[in-house]
């Protein structure tokens, strides 16, 4: 045995994933996508480097062992996906998500760890994370889980998903109330203008606060609604605008 599998990963199953996966291992025409590994351990990080080294579509341009590290690497390699394990050295896995989530709200992050979902997923996931998978899986699933998170689409156990689902965006893709109530006054006045359809500009004018302030305000916004982009965001505040008495 060799690579991630001799490491310890097996096969856990439930695991569901929101879209439909290809099912090879080869993306022919697809330029190779370049990951970095954030991870403590370097067997660990062994193990991944040979696991994608057998692949055609993904390779390994960069490591870390913290998050003070992976920070530096991931902005001087700028790689189409970063996996974090949770348990660093100094600054954990989460607080590192949401760093790189802050810097790059478009970067891919997938959270591989040995530790149980059921405590740190979800956490994870409102952190900025694109998807959870444990290391006891294997190295199919890991492979799926990469794949997933880099077409665009999360990947977490069908667990987490319902949870997720529970507390932000219902069957019919509406933000949910008990979502929005997590917001604070000022950013629901920011959510309220950005479903009126106004610019940046407008809302600091129209609410006294500066264009930075607004930026800030609507990173917490997707952070809270668990939305991954502008175009998601304004989407559901302009539903919520026009569905609210």
């Amino acid at each position: 045995m060799n690579g991630i599998d001799a490491i310890g990963f097996a096969s856990k199953g439930d695991v569901s994933v929101e879209g439909e996966i290809a099912a090879t291992d080869e993306i022919g025409s697809e330029a190779c996508r370049r990951i970095v590994l954030v991870d403590d351990h370097p067997i660990v990080r062994d193990g991944l480097i040979q696991m994608f080294s057998r692949q055609l579509d993904l390779s390994v341009c960069g490591e870390a062992s913290s998050a003070e590290e992976a920070m530096k690497v991931v902005t001087e390699l700028k790689p189409d996906l970063v996996i974090v394990d949770i348990f660093l050295e100094g600054v954990n896995g989460i607080e590192l998500t949401k760093m790189l989530h802050e810097q790059d709200a478009a970067l891919p992050i997938l959270i591989l760890s040995m530790h149980d979902e059921g405590l740190y997923a979800e956490r994870a996931i409102r952190a900025g994370a694109m998807g959870y998978v444990m290391k006891q899986e294997a190295s199919r699933t890991v492979l799926d889980a990469v794949r997933a998170v880099l077409s665009g689409k999360r990947y977490v156990s069908s667990h987490v998903g319902q949870i997720l689902g529970d507390q932000s965006v219902d069957s019919n893709g509406t933000q949910s109330d008990s979502a929005i109530a997590r917001l604070s006054p000022r950013e629901l006045s920011v959510f309220k203008c950005i479903g009126e359809g106004k610019d940046r500009s407008t809302i600091a004018e129209e609410l006294g606060i500066s264009i930075k302030t607004v930026e800030t305000h609507r990173a917490s916004i997707k952070y809270k609604l668990n939305v991954r982009s502008a175009a998601e965001l304004q989407q559901c505040a302009t539903r919520w605008v026009e569905e609210k008495p």
